[in-house]
């Protein structure tokens, strides 16, 4: 248990307090959806098993990194990693049966799963190849979405990458807010990073120069400015609803 304010204790929150973790699950699904020829219940049905699953492999890495380290917290995500996991393959079984290409999604889903596992259990969650590991999966699922509505995979590529060059960016530049605000080497690293991020979506379209030149400013202006964490967090929902509105109207 922790204790809230005034003394009094309250439980575990079940739904993992991250929301630049939320945006990148459903910004790039809901791109692929609004992408797909004919967009059904079967994408609702998968959105939910991908939340569900997210969640369930949340509470499960972390019952595995306290449990390896014999604490007695590590309980309190059996029973969360156990109800969303049944709630997953509740979901998700419905969808297996009648489009089987989706057990070739998880395993290819798998071994980015599997690195973040390992860094779970060393407990360095925080790391920027774990982070950029979790970016892959959570952006394939836009060509997974626009499939699943009937679309071409081929056609999905484009949009998928442009998802990936912004959230890819978003791991070094929220470190610059945050846990490596007085580092000039994340600084410089992450503002590199956006400059060729912008020359490549530009590549991809002239429309997407738009917002990634915006991402390239925030990166080269905000760090440094003592921004506080829910600034942070609403500028990047900002900008993620930036990415989001314009990838429809870009392919």
């Amino acid at each position: 248990m922790k204790r809230a304010a005034g003394g009094r204790r309250r439980g575990y929150a079940w739904l993992p307090d991250q929301h630049g973790a939320w945006a990148m699950l459903a910004v790039p699904f809901l791109a692929g959806t609004l992408l797909a020829p004919r967009p059904g219940w079967a994408h609702a049905l998968l959105f939910a098993a991908w939340v569900l699953g997210y969640v369930a492999v949340f509470h499960a890495q972390q019952w595995l990194r306290l449990h390896a380290r014999g604490l007695r917290s590590a309980r309190r995500h059996g029973r969360p990693a156990v109800v969303f996991g049944a709630a997953f393959a509740a979901a998700a079984l419905p969808l297996a049966v009648p489009h089987p290409w989706l057990l070739v999604v998880a395993l290819l889903a798998a071994p980015f799963v599997a690195v973040n596992t390992h860094h779970a259990l060393r407990g360095r969650e925080r790391a920027l190849v774990n982070g950029l590991a979790a970016v892959v999966p959570a952006c394939g699922m836009l060509p997974v979405a626009q499939r699943l509505g009937g679309g071409a995979v081929g056609a999905a590529w484009a949009p998928a990458l442009a998802c990936l060059l912004y959230f890819a960016g978003t791991v070094p530049y929220v470190k610059t807010m945050i846990r490596e605000r007085n580092s000039r080497a994340y600084r410089r690293g992450s503002a590199a990073y956006h400059a060729v991020a912008l020359a490549v979506a530009a590549c991809l379209s002239p429309w997407l120069a738009l917002p990634f030149a915006a991402y390239l400013a925030r990166a080269a202006a905000l760090p440094g400015r003592g921004l506080r964490v829910p600034v942070v967090g609403a500028i990047e929902l900002a900008c993620s609803a930036a990415l989001l509105l314009t990838l429809p109207l870009t392919f």
